[in-house]
Order: C-alpha cells, then sequence, then structure tokens
C-alpha cells in the first residue's frame, strides 16, 4: 500500500500559500493544514519593530507549529490520510536566521532542533515565488492590517532567503522532491487554466497512484 502523502506549500508572505493549498484539498481531498498566523499576539508589533518583538514572534509560530504537526502526524499520517499544508516548519530557521540576533538564534535553533527531530518530512514540497512587486501587491490585496507596515526590503531579503535554503534543502535531502513555481507569471487564483497546469505540474512530479492515496 502506498504511504500517505504530506505536500508542503512554501514561499514569502502573501504569494498564494493558502490559496493553493486549498485547492489541493479540493482536488485530492486530502486534509487541509493551514498555519495559524493572525491569532499570533506578537505578529504586529513584529511588522512596526521587527528587532524588539523577532524572538517572541518566532517562539510562538514554532510552539503552535510543533503542536499542529503532532496532531497531523497522529491524528492522519499515522492514520495512512495524506495532507497538504500551507507551510514546511522548516520555515521557521529560514525567519529566524533572518531577524534573531546570534544569542537568540543559538538558543532557539537548539529549541528547534529538539522539538522537529521527530517530525513527519515533506513527501513534496511546492515552492511559490515572485517579484517583490508581485508580493506587495498581492498582500496589499488581503488587507490583513498587522501586514500595512511591512517594508518591502524585507520580502526582497525574505525571497532571496527561500532561494538560499531550498537550494541547501534540495542537496541535503535529494529524495523530496521541489516543485517551483512563478508567481509572476502564474495568477491560479484570478485564472483557472493557471491553476489546472499547476495541478499538471504536481501530477507529472508525483505518480497518479501516490496523489490518489488520500
Amino acid at each position: 500500500m502506498p504511504l500517505p502523502q504530506f505536500i508542503t506549500v512554501e514561499g514569502p508572505i502573501g504569494i498564494g500559500k493558502t490559496s493553493l493549498a486549498r485547492a489541493i484539498n479540493q482536488r485530492y481531498g486530502y486534509h487541509l493544514l493551514q498555519e495559524i498566523v493572525e491569532e499570533n499576539p506578537f505578529l504586529g508589533r513584529f511588522y512596526d519593530n521587527i528587532e524588539e518583538w523577532s524572538f517572541q514572534t518566532e517562539m510562538f509560530f514554532l510552539c503552535n507549529r510543533f503542536k499542529q504537526l503532532t496532531d497531523i502526524s497522529n491524528l492522519y499520517l499515522k492514520q495512512d490520510q495524506s495532507v497538504v499544508s500551507d507551510y514546511n516548519i522548516f520555515k521557521n530557521t529560514i525567519f529566524a536566521q533572518r531577524t534573531l540576533h546570534k544569542t537568540e538564534l543559538d538558543k532557539y535553533l537548539k529549541i528547534y532542533d529538539i522539538l522537529t527531530s521527530d517530525m513527519p518530512q515533506a513527501t513534496l514540497i511546492i515552492h511559490l515565488n515572485a517579484s517583490v512587486e508581485t508580493i506587495m501587491n498581492r498582500i496589499a490585496k488581503r488587507g490583513r492590517k498587522i501586514e500595512t507596515n511591512i517594508d518591502p526590503t524585507y520580502i526582497r531579503d525574505l525571497r532571496d532567503d527561500y532561494e538560499m535554503f531550498l537550494e541547501r534543502y534540495r542537496y541535503l535531502h535529494p529524495e523530496v522532491p521541489i516543485l517551483q513555481l512563478d508567481g509572476d507569471e502564474l495568477d491560479f487564483v484570478a485564472r483557472p487554466e493557471d491553476l489546472e497546469y499547476v495541478f499538471r505540474m504536481i501530477e507529472e512530479t508525483m505518480n497518479k497512484e501516490q496523489l490518489e492515496h488520500a
């Protein structure tokens, strides 16, 4: 019997991760896991003053994602049910390395390593990327109040961080396919034909038997 699949969708803020994860959920019947964002009580203050509020923000995300993934593993993956998530927990290290001072980062990474040592690993990573202009336009379009003060430079740095991280990840985990999609060329929310293209790319990356094992 094929193993359950665990697809994670990743990329910078506002790129369309949740929209694509929901579409995969509806298409293939995978259980949908969505990250907790607006419930983070530190996030608004973080965007106003990254240096002061980064550690509290990142620790809140880490603890909540750890709890979510533990539940997903026990309730679905270990019961042979496939899952699609709008994040991969490795994103915690990307954000932390961008925002934390070295002493805080060292402590944070030790906690991260302990919490994630036995977490389920993705069987497919979908990486969404786009220009800073496209990302900022999509952030503005969704209209989250806590995101009104995001600096475009922060978004640019985050895009670069994702690219570098995934290059290393591909080298260290060659068994995990990474499907990269260009958000400047594709708008799978507004254009159904683009969404169908994305589904075809997913199906080419994973075989049909794996996808249908929900």
